[in-house]
């Protein structure tokens, strides 16, 4: 009997362990009429020091705003750092047991976009961890305007040879043409990215989420990110897949 209390002790971590949630870090440069080479936006919605009421973050479909209202995701803390590049942190809770996430959600100021880009990169190659959190995450994203359509970074990243390989989001406008060779060197794998303009909004994020959640395939993950999609915006499913793909072609 006191062999059958140990055994079972030592069994315990094992499954405790393989409990824990799945980690997601999203990146978000918020949206900035100022600071970035986009096609202007009410002031309100593009101000990049302005979290609250920002495009990407605070706005109906911002990240924060878009994960707090959705089914199934608890808020689980907020922070707002003295000072940096990033203005607020938010952790989110989705699912249970096996299926559970925890996902770091991170708004970028928005003249800072580079450094935001530099560190999704960085993170895909295991080169940059945010705490314990960010060592464990297994998909990483980045949400907001393209900065590579107006600026090249110094350096791309090289995949740090004893980290594990992640998974990427890119909801940006035609990522695909532009960060092909930086996911490469990454080696990261393209999980859901764009071919063409888009709304860097957070529904194909957080539908596409819930697939990796639940271990679904990338082509399936892909088709939850169309739907989510083509429901906001109003356009055909055909006219999301196109525009949100999956892998190397």
């Amino acid at each position: 009997m006191r062999f059958a209390r140990v055994l079972i002790l030592l069994c315990l971590p094992a499954v405790a362990l393989a409990q824990q949630p799945r980690r997601v870090h999203v990146l978000v440069a918020l949206c900035d009429n100022q600071h970035q080479g986009i096609v202007p936006v009410p002031a309100k919605l593009g101000n990049g020091e302005d979290p609250a009421n920002n495009l990407y973050w605070g706005a109906l479909y911002g990240m924060r705003t878009h994960l707090e209202r959705s089914p199934g995701w608890k808020r689980v803390s907020v922070e707002k750092p003295a000072s940096g590049p990033v203005l607020e942190r938010v952790i989110f809770r989705y699912g249970q047991g096996k299926s559970s996430v925890l996902l770091l959600a991170e708004a970028y100021r928005g003249r800072q976009i580079k450094q935001a880009i530099s560190d999704f990169l960085q993170m895909l190659a295991g080169r940059l961890e945010r705490g314990k959190f960010g060592s464990k995450a297994g998909l990483v994203a980045f949400v907001g305007h393209n900065g590579l359509m107006d600026f090249e970074l110094e350096k791309i990243p090289v995949h740090k040879q004893d980290s594990g390989k992640r998974d990427a989001v890119i909801l940006a406008c035609k990522s695909r043409d532009y960060f092909t060779q930086a996911l490469q060197k990454a080696n990261a794998r393209p999980l859901v990215w764009s071919t063409g303009l888009m709304a860097a909004e957070a529904y194909p994020l957080r539908a596409a989420v819930e697939g990796w959640a639940h271990g679904e395939k990338a082509e399936s993950i892909r088709t939850r990110a169309a739907k989510a999609y083509a429901r906001y915006q109003k356009c055909s499913l055909p006219a999301a897949r196109r525009l949100l793909v999956t892998g190397w072609k």
